[in-house]
Protein backbone atom coordinates (compact mmCIF):
# COMPACT_ATOMS: atom_id res chain seq x y z
CA UNK A 1 0.00 0.00 0.00
CA UNK A 2 1.48 3.53 -0.75
CA UNK A 3 0.88 6.73 0.41
CA UNK A 4 -1.15 8.96 -1.93
CA UNK A 5 1.30 11.80 -0.56
CA UNK A 6 4.44 10.24 -0.35
CA UNK A 7 6.26 8.98 -2.80
CA UNK A 8 7.36 5.21 -1.91
CA UNK A 9 6.02 2.68 0.87
CA UNK A 10 4.98 3.80 4.33
CA UNK A 11 7.85 2.68 6.89
CA UNK A 12 6.70 -0.25 9.03
CA UNK A 13 6.27 0.79 12.31
CA UNK A 14 5.48 -1.99 15.09
CA UNK A 15 2.31 -0.83 17.16
CA UNK A 16 4.77 -0.99 20.33
CA UNK A 17 7.00 2.07 18.78
CA UNK A 18 3.87 3.91 17.99
CA UNK A 19 2.55 3.84 20.98
CA UNK A 20 6.03 4.37 22.79
CA UNK A 21 5.96 7.69 20.30
CA UNK A 22 2.94 8.92 21.01
CA UNK A 23 2.41 10.20 24.69
CA UNK A 24 -1.04 9.35 26.09
CA UNK A 25 -3.71 12.27 25.76
CA UNK A 26 -4.48 14.47 28.42
CA UNK A 27 -6.82 14.34 31.05
CA UNK A 28 -9.19 17.13 32.10
CA UNK A 29 -7.74 17.15 35.86
CA UNK A 30 -4.33 17.75 33.44
CA UNK A 31 -5.58 20.49 31.33
CA UNK A 32 -7.88 22.15 34.52
CA UNK A 33 -4.59 22.40 36.71
CA UNK A 34 -2.40 23.38 33.27
CA UNK A 35 -3.55 24.93 30.22
CA UNK A 36 -0.54 24.22 28.17
CA UNK A 37 -0.80 20.29 28.46
CA UNK A 38 -3.42 20.68 25.20
CA UNK A 39 0.06 22.89 23.15
CA UNK A 40 2.54 19.86 23.75
CA UNK A 41 3.51 17.72 20.94
CA UNK A 42 6.09 15.66 20.61
CA UNK A 43 6.08 13.96 17.09
CA UNK A 44 9.14 13.81 14.15
CA UNK A 45 9.27 11.97 10.47
CA UNK A 46 12.17 10.53 11.26
CA UNK A 47 11.87 7.10 12.69
CA UNK A 48 14.36 5.68 15.18
CA UNK A 49 16.20 9.00 15.97
CA UNK A 50 15.60 11.46 18.85
CA UNK A 51 15.20 15.29 17.63
CA UNK A 52 17.44 17.61 19.70
CA UNK A 53 15.49 20.30 21.27
CA UNK A 54 15.44 23.48 18.95
CA UNK A 55 18.14 25.49 21.38
CA UNK A 56 20.18 23.25 20.50
CA UNK A 57 20.21 23.04 16.66
CA UNK A 58 19.15 26.80 16.20
CA UNK A 59 21.30 28.41 18.43
CA UNK A 60 20.22 32.00 18.73
CA UNK A 61 22.08 34.40 17.16
CA UNK A 62 24.26 36.95 19.08
CA UNK A 63 23.69 40.37 17.96
CA UNK A 64 27.75 41.57 16.68
CA UNK A 65 28.51 44.73 18.20
CA UNK A 66 29.14 47.53 15.33
CA UNK A 67 31.34 50.57 15.92
CA UNK A 68 31.52 53.60 14.24
CA UNK A 69 35.25 54.00 12.98
CA UNK A 70 34.12 57.41 13.35
CA UNK A 71 33.44 57.73 16.68
CA UNK A 72 35.83 58.80 19.53
CA UNK A 73 35.33 57.23 22.84
CA UNK A 74 36.61 59.76 25.50
CA UNK A 75 36.99 58.23 29.05
CA UNK A 76 37.10 60.13 32.02
CA UNK A 77 35.46 62.49 34.53
CA UNK A 78 32.92 64.83 33.60
CA UNK A 79 32.74 68.34 35.21
CA UNK A 80 34.48 70.82 37.15
CA UNK A 81 38.24 69.86 38.68
CA UNK A 82 37.78 68.77 42.59
CA UNK A 83 39.45 71.87 43.86
CA UNK A 84 37.10 74.07 41.65
CA UNK A 85 33.86 72.89 43.06
CA UNK A 86 32.44 76.29 42.63
CA UNK A 87 33.48 76.71 39.04
CA UNK A 88 29.54 77.73 37.85
CA UNK A 89 30.09 80.59 40.01
CA UNK A 90 33.51 81.62 39.68
CA UNK A 91 33.39 82.06 35.80
CA UNK A 92 30.28 84.37 35.99
CA UNK A 93 32.45 86.04 38.62
CA UNK A 94 35.39 86.39 36.22
CA UNK A 95 33.57 87.16 33.18
CA UNK A 96 31.83 89.86 35.30
CA UNK A 97 35.59 91.17 36.52
CA UNK A 98 37.10 90.79 32.94
CA UNK A 99 34.74 93.86 31.95
CA UNK A 100 35.31 95.90 34.62
CA UNK A 101 38.92 95.35 34.40
CA UNK A 102 38.63 96.33 30.70
CA UNK A 103 36.41 99.48 31.46
CA UNK A 104 37.69 100.67 34.67
CA UNK A 105 40.77 99.08 36.38
CA UNK A 106 43.47 98.67 32.98
CA UNK A 107 42.57 102.49 32.03
CA UNK A 108 43.15 103.25 35.81
CA UNK A 109 46.48 101.87 35.47
CA UNK A 110 47.50 102.99 32.86
CA UNK A 111 46.79 106.52 33.73
CA UNK A 112 48.52 105.99 37.00
CA UNK A 113 51.60 104.78 34.81
CA UNK A 114 51.34 107.29 32.65
CA UNK A 115 50.85 110.31 34.62
CA UNK A 116 53.16 109.55 37.77
CA UNK A 117 56.45 110.21 36.69
CA UNK A 118 58.18 106.77 37.90
CA UNK A 119 60.48 107.54 41.14
CA UNK A 120 57.17 108.90 42.51
CA UNK A 121 55.15 105.32 41.55
CA UNK A 122 58.19 103.65 42.71
CA UNK A 123 58.21 105.59 46.19
CA UNK A 124 54.30 104.89 46.60
CA UNK A 125 54.62 100.81 45.84
CA UNK A 126 57.74 100.86 48.22
CA UNK A 127 55.94 102.48 50.80
CA UNK A 128 52.91 99.64 50.57
CA UNK A 129 55.40 96.51 50.39
CA UNK A 130 57.24 97.96 54.03
CA UNK A 131 53.53 97.57 55.73
CA UNK A 132 53.56 94.28 54.91
CA UNK A 133 56.65 93.73 56.47
CA UNK A 134 55.65 93.14 60.33
CA UNK A 135 53.56 90.15 58.83
CA UNK A 136 56.67 88.22 56.73
CA UNK A 137 58.70 89.15 60.48
CA UNK A 138 55.84 87.46 62.02
CA UNK A 139 54.74 84.12 60.05
CA UNK A 140 58.84 83.46 59.44
CA UNK A 141 58.69 83.26 63.50
CA UNK A 142 55.76 81.19 62.98
CA UNK A 143 57.56 78.80 60.49
CA UNK A 144 60.99 78.55 62.84
CA UNK A 145 62.67 80.65 60.23
CA UNK A 146 64.67 82.46 62.30
CA UNK A 147 67.91 84.01 60.39
CA UNK A 148 64.72 85.09 57.72
CA UNK A 149 62.51 86.89 60.58
CA UNK A 150 65.17 88.93 61.49
CA UNK A 151 66.74 89.71 58.22
CA UNK A 152 62.91 91.10 57.47
CA UNK A 153 62.76 92.99 60.56
CA UNK A 154 66.29 94.53 59.82
CA UNK A 155 65.09 95.07 56.54
CA UNK A 156 61.84 97.27 58.45
CA UNK A 157 63.84 99.06 60.63
CA UNK A 158 66.64 100.31 57.70
CA UNK A 159 63.51 101.39 55.10
CA UNK A 160 61.60 102.81 58.01
CA UNK A 161 64.42 105.12 58.90
CA UNK A 162 66.46 105.71 56.66
CA UNK A 163 64.60 104.71 53.71
CA UNK A 164 61.78 107.54 54.73
CA UNK A 165 59.11 105.12 56.26
CA UNK A 166 59.87 103.01 53.08
CA UNK A 167 59.48 105.05 50.48
CA UNK A 168 62.91 103.83 49.01
CA UNK A 169 64.19 100.85 49.52
CA UNK A 170 67.63 101.07 50.73
CA UNK A 171 68.00 97.48 52.26
CA UNK A 172 66.82 96.46 48.71
CA UNK A 173 70.29 98.13 47.89
CA UNK A 174 73.24 96.20 46.74
CA UNK A 175 75.27 97.83 49.02
CA UNK A 176 73.11 96.30 52.07
CA UNK A 177 71.50 92.96 49.80
CA UNK A 178 68.41 92.58 51.77
CA UNK A 179 65.49 91.87 49.11
CA UNK A 180 61.71 92.04 49.63
CA UNK A 181 60.76 88.29 50.39
CA UNK A 182 56.54 87.99 50.81
CA UNK A 183 55.23 85.33 53.52
CA UNK A 184 51.88 85.75 55.10
CA UNK A 185 49.73 83.84 57.17
CA UNK A 186 48.46 81.64 53.87
CA UNK A 187 51.85 80.77 53.84
CA UNK A 188 51.73 79.20 57.02
CA UNK A 189 49.00 77.21 57.11
CA UNK A 190 50.27 75.79 54.13
CA UNK A 191 53.70 74.70 55.73
CA UNK A 192 51.70 73.24 58.80
CA UNK A 193 49.65 70.86 55.53
CA UNK A 194 46.81 73.08 55.69
CA UNK A 195 45.23 72.44 52.11
CA UNK A 196 44.10 75.10 49.68
CA UNK A 197 40.81 74.61 50.13
CA UNK A 198 37.90 75.44 47.24
CA UNK A 199 38.91 77.59 44.39
CA UNK A 200 37.45 80.93 44.32
CA UNK A 201 37.28 83.89 41.83
CA UNK A 202 36.18 86.97 43.77
CA UNK A 203 35.30 90.77 41.83
CA UNK A 204 37.83 92.41 44.07
CA UNK A 205 40.32 90.05 44.63
CA UNK A 206 41.00 87.91 41.64
CA UNK A 207 42.31 84.02 42.00
CA UNK A 208 42.87 83.03 45.24
CA UNK A 209 41.33 80.26 47.43
CA UNK A 210 39.60 79.97 50.84
CA UNK A 211 43.12 79.62 52.76
CA UNK A 212 44.90 82.16 50.82
CA UNK A 213 41.57 84.59 51.45
CA UNK A 214 41.39 83.56 55.28
CA UNK A 215 45.49 84.60 54.83
CA UNK A 216 45.46 87.44 53.26
CA UNK A 217 42.66 89.08 55.47
CA UNK A 218 44.82 88.41 58.73
CA UNK A 219 47.96 89.78 56.76
CA UNK A 220 46.23 93.19 55.86
CA UNK A 221 44.49 93.89 59.27
CA UNK A 222 47.93 92.54 61.39
CA UNK A 223 48.84 96.68 61.22
CA UNK A 224 45.56 98.45 61.69
CA UNK A 225 45.18 96.11 64.55
CA UNK A 226 48.44 96.50 66.05
CA UNK A 227 49.19 100.51 65.37
CA UNK A 228 45.75 101.94 65.33
CA UNK A 229 45.14 105.42 63.21
CA UNK A 230 45.90 106.78 61.31
CA UNK A 231 45.67 102.94 59.66
CA UNK A 232 42.18 102.39 60.82
CA UNK A 233 41.05 105.59 58.88
CA UNK A 234 39.31 105.11 55.48
CA UNK A 235 41.08 108.58 54.45
CA UNK A 236 44.34 106.02 55.00
CA UNK A 237 43.28 102.79 53.82
CA UNK A 238 41.18 103.54 50.99
CA UNK A 239 44.23 104.99 49.26
CA UNK A 240 46.65 102.51 50.18
CA UNK A 241 44.43 100.10 48.54
CA UNK A 242 44.43 101.32 45.46
CA UNK A 243 47.63 101.97 45.04
CA UNK A 244 48.17 98.34 46.00
CA UNK A 245 45.97 97.08 43.42
CA UNK A 246 46.77 99.24 40.78
CA UNK A 247 50.67 98.14 40.90
CA UNK A 248 49.74 94.49 40.95
CA UNK A 249 47.62 95.15 38.02
CA UNK A 250 50.49 96.92 36.18
CA UNK A 251 53.01 93.77 37.24
CA UNK A 252 50.87 91.59 35.58
CA UNK A 253 49.35 93.08 32.12
CA UNK A 254 51.30 91.52 29.91
CA UNK A 255 50.08 88.16 31.45
CA UNK A 256 46.62 88.93 31.16
CA UNK A 257 47.24 89.61 27.75
CA UNK A 258 48.84 86.02 27.33
CA UNK A 259 46.33 84.37 29.15
CA UNK A 260 43.42 85.98 27.26
CA UNK A 261 44.78 84.87 23.99
CA UNK A 262 44.46 80.85 25.30
CA UNK A 263 41.71 78.84 24.59
CA UNK A 264 39.79 78.98 28.20
CA UNK A 265 41.17 82.18 29.90
CA UNK A 266 39.33 81.35 33.16
CA UNK A 267 40.93 77.52 33.39
CA UNK A 268 44.50 79.44 32.42
CA UNK A 269 44.14 81.51 35.20
CA UNK A 270 42.76 79.05 38.09
CA UNK A 271 45.69 76.61 36.85
CA UNK A 272 48.82 79.18 36.44
CA UNK A 273 47.34 80.82 40.25
CA UNK A 274 47.01 77.20 41.45
CA UNK A 275 50.59 75.86 40.47
CA UNK A 276 52.28 78.81 41.71
CA UNK A 277 50.97 78.10 45.33
CA UNK A 278 51.77 74.57 45.16
CA UNK A 279 55.63 75.60 44.09
CA UNK A 280 55.68 78.41 46.77
CA UNK A 281 54.58 76.24 49.95
CA UNK A 282 57.10 73.54 48.28
CA UNK A 283 60.09 75.66 48.26
CA UNK A 284 58.57 77.21 51.75
CA UNK A 285 59.25 73.51 53.51
CA UNK A 286 62.79 72.91 50.85
CA UNK A 287 60.81 70.34 48.72
CA UNK A 288 61.39 69.87 44.71
CA UNK A 289 58.87 72.40 43.29
CA UNK A 290 56.10 70.73 40.97
CA UNK A 291 57.30 70.69 37.31
CA UNK A 292 56.00 73.70 35.32
CA UNK A 293 53.14 72.53 33.13
CA UNK A 294 53.06 73.64 29.21
CA UNK A 295 50.57 76.46 29.93
CA UNK A 296 52.56 77.65 32.77
CA UNK A 297 55.55 77.86 30.67
CA UNK A 298 53.35 79.31 27.32
CA UNK A 299 52.42 81.95 30.01
CA UNK A 300 55.72 82.80 32.09
CA UNK A 301 58.19 82.38 28.79
CA UNK A 302 55.73 83.13 25.67
CA UNK A 303 54.80 81.15 22.96
CA UNK A 304 57.71 81.04 20.93
CA UNK A 305 59.47 79.22 24.32
CA UNK A 306 57.15 76.50 24.55
CA UNK A 307 57.67 76.00 20.63
CA UNK A 308 60.67 75.54 20.52
CA UNK A 309 60.70 72.81 23.45
CA UNK A 310 58.96 71.35 21.13
CA UNK A 311 61.19 71.46 18.84
CA UNK A 312 63.83 70.12 20.52
CA UNK A 313 62.07 66.99 21.43
CA UNK A 314 60.79 66.75 18.29
CA UNK A 315 64.79 66.93 16.68
CA UNK A 316 65.95 64.79 18.96
CA UNK A 317 63.33 61.85 18.25
CA UNK A 318 64.16 62.43 14.55
CA UNK A 319 67.99 61.63 14.65
CA UNK A 320 67.09 58.77 16.55
CA UNK A 321 64.72 57.69 13.79
CA UNK A 322 67.08 58.78 10.85
CA UNK A 323 69.99 56.53 12.59
CA UNK A 324 67.34 53.47 12.00
CA UNK A 325 65.38 54.24 9.30
CA UNK A 326 66.46 51.93 6.35
CA UNK A 327 67.47 54.63 3.30
CA UNK A 328 64.53 55.35 0.99
CA UNK A 329 64.22 55.57 -2.90
CA UNK A 330 65.88 58.64 -4.52
CA UNK A 331 62.12 59.52 -6.77
CA UNK A 332 60.51 59.73 -3.14
CA UNK A 333 59.45 63.02 -2.50
CA UNK A 334 61.56 64.06 0.72
CA UNK A 335 60.57 66.87 3.35
CA UNK A 336 63.95 68.50 5.19
CA UNK A 337 63.55 68.92 8.75
CA UNK A 338 64.46 72.46 8.09
CA UNK A 339 61.40 73.14 6.01
CA UNK A 340 59.27 71.58 8.38
CA UNK A 341 60.46 74.05 11.20
CA UNK A 342 60.29 77.64 8.88
CA UNK A 343 56.79 76.57 7.66
CA UNK A 344 54.51 77.28 10.96
CA UNK A 345 54.17 80.86 11.62
CA UNK A 346 53.46 82.03 14.87
CA UNK A 347 49.91 81.83 14.80
CA UNK A 348 50.21 77.88 14.13
CA UNK A 349 52.71 78.05 17.33
CA UNK A 350 49.24 79.64 19.33
CA UNK A 351 46.69 76.70 17.28
CA UNK A 352 48.86 74.06 18.62
CA UNK A 353 49.57 75.48 22.17
CA UNK A 354 45.97 76.60 22.97
CA UNK A 355 45.19 73.01 23.91
CA UNK A 356 46.90 72.59 26.72
CA UNK A 357 44.98 75.02 28.69
CA UNK A 358 42.65 72.46 30.41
Amino acid sequence: MTSPMLLGPLPSVSMAEVSAAVPPPATAEAVASDPAELLQIDWSLTHGQEQPPESATNPPEEEEETSDPNEIVVEGEYGPPANDSLGAINQTSFEVTQRIDSVLVEPAANVYRDVLPDPLRDGLGNFVRNLREPSNFLNYLLQLKIGDAFETLGRFAINSTIGIGGLIDVAGSDAIGLPYRQNGFANTMGYYGIGNGTYLYLPITGPTTLRDLIGNTLDQALVPTIVGRPYTSPEYAIPLFVVANLDSRLEIDEELERIGETVDPYATRRDVYLWRRERDIALLKGQEPPPRPDIVIEIEDGVEALYEDDLDETDSTDDTSEAEAPDTPQDSPQISYSETIESPSLGAAVAITQPRTR
